[in-house]
């Protein structure tokens, strides 16, 4: 992703965050955010190694100040997981962290020698992945109806439906003015406008999410969490004891359906929810994560845990197949991590409910052309909410649209809840009551193959999806 673009969106993530110094990483290169000052070790002796080692490694070389490196408090939720501050968040600015690097470096040597890792940067967890979304929502008229549209059926209505929860950004206050959603409950999207009526950014994410899901599923009992309520983000430390709130308060669901995460450099997984991580593992439930948006094929977390071993029943990774079905999205991540694929661009689903119409603004960035190069009409080409519009930084009164109910919106985001839908409909048609199973049985009989990057993979098509010619771009006016 270009670095401006980047950084365009890191501004917004932080107005988020007003309270948490970011950073970029690593060094600048634009591939994931944050915390500064702080890193992540497990409670206990772990942590108090951690804690010793860094104070120690600032003392002998001088890369930081020994007194300011402390515990923030113990640990408090069940992500096991104990933040340590390192220097000062307040010092520098968010071209990454020498404090944090330094202490990163001072553990290697251990974490060698006892065969683990023992500290982490503390990321920020994201449904725009890196900050950059596929694209922004785009009004569609009612008439024109979801993509996919709503199956007549998944099979007979079962008295024991698949069971599936969203943990995303919660529902619209009106959501169930739209009726593909009347088996649909969670919790209500916060403050979705602001002062001036406006929607807030990626409200109606989760939403949207739950609508395609029903309309892939519609015998399926969908539950949503508004655990990613504050602009989608939140930090790794906090993220594992989310997952577990959301799964404490209905039970751990049939599948889990997440289209958030990070890239972390690394290919051992987040250190913030190993502990659910290894709970999933033992559970029956079937998380499906999305690919992220990168266009790139490093790890993305949660998704890419589907390629470390043990996991490979337990997480599908979902990446996203372009309009027309038939190559993957220019912004898709892509490698043998995503294991799947699904329609992810221009789909149509409910972004609010059908009672009150809301405005939305969108602020133009200066990108004519697709930003990973290819000749297709892309994402690239629609709307963004960057807040800026030139080169120089400078603004000027953006567009304002009105959004009645559907909208069209393109992201791994959206491939993640079609792949859901197929793996609860296939469970309700066939009576296959273990998700992970269903899985297996799902990808067997899959016919549809697309191309990405030169690879064929499997692609999960719904019977309803539609897809659209893929066309040359043209210029933004």
């Amino acid at each position: 992703m270009a670095p401006r673009r980047f950084h365009e969106q890191f501004r917004q993530i932080q107005r988020s965050m007003p309270d948490v110094p970011l950073a970029v990483g690593p060094d600048d290169a634009g591939e994931f955010l944050y915390e500064k000052g702080v890193v992540l070790a497990r409670e206990g002796e772990e942590a108090q190694v951690v804690e010793d080692t860094v104070r120690g490694h600032f003392t002998t070389f001088a890369a930081g100040v020994p007194d300011r490196v402390r515990r923030l408090g113990p640990a408090a939720n069940r992500s096991g997981v104990v933040r340590i501050q390192v220097s000062d968040p307040g010092e520098g600015d968010a071209a990454g962290d020498p404090a944090v690097t330094g202490a990163l470096r001072a553990l290697s040597a251990v974490q060698g020698r006892v065969g683990r890792r023992m500290v982490s940067r503390n990321h920020v967890v994201h449904i725009a992945v890196n900050a950059c979304p596929g694209d922004e929502p785009v009004p569609v008229a009612r008439d024109a109806g979801p993509n996919p549209a709503v199956a007549e059926t998944d099979g007979d209505p079962p008295g024991d439906a698949a069971r599936v929860l969203v943990v995303d950004t919660g529902l619209m206050h009106d959501y169930r003015s739209y009726p593909p959603l009347a088996r649909t409950v969670g919790d209500a999207q916060v403050a979705e406008c602001d002062d001036d009526g406006i929607l807030q950014q990626y409200c109606g994410h989760g939403t949207f999410i739950a609508g395609l899901v029903a309309a892939v599923a519609p015998h399926t009992d969908i539950t949503v969490s508004g655990a990613l309520n504050d602009a989608g983000a939140v930090l790794e430390h906090e993220f594992g004891e989310k997952l577990f709130d959301a799964v404490d308060a209905g039970g751990w669901p049939d599948v889990l359906s997440l289209s958030a995460g990070t890239s972390n450099g690394r290919t051992d997984g987040l250190l913030g929810i190993d502990a659910f991580m290894r709970e999933l593992r033992d559970r029956g439930t079937l998380l499906v994560a999305a690919a992220g948006n990168n266009g790139s094929a490093t790890p993305f977390w949660p998704a890419a845990y589907a390629d470390l071993p043990g996991y490979e029943d337990t997480v599908l990774s979902v990446g996203a197949l372009r309009a027309d079905g038939e190559a993957g999205a220019c912004f898709s991540n892509h490698g043998g991590w995503v294991k799947a694929y699904a329609p992810g661009e221009r789909l149509t689903s409910a972004l609010t409910g059908f009672e009150t119409p809301v405005p939305y603004v969108y602020q133009h960035s200066t990108y004519d052309a697709c930003r990973y190069g290819f000749t297709y009409a892309c994402t690239c080409n629609h709307p963004r909410h960057t807040g800026v519009l030139s080169e120089d930084g400078t603004t000027a009164k953006p567009d304002q649209v009105m959004f009645e109910g559907l909208a069209q919106w393109s992201g791994t985001s959206f491939a993640t809840p079609v792949a859901v839908g197929m793996i609860a409909s296939y469970m309700t048609a066939h009576g296959v009551r273990d998700p992970r199973a269903a899985l297996r049985q799902l990808l067997d009989d899959v016919t549809e193959f697309a191309e990405v990057r030169g690879a064929h993979v499997p692609a999960l098509l719904p019977p309803t999806w539609r897809p659209v010619r893929a066309t040359a771009p043209t210029a933004r006016p």
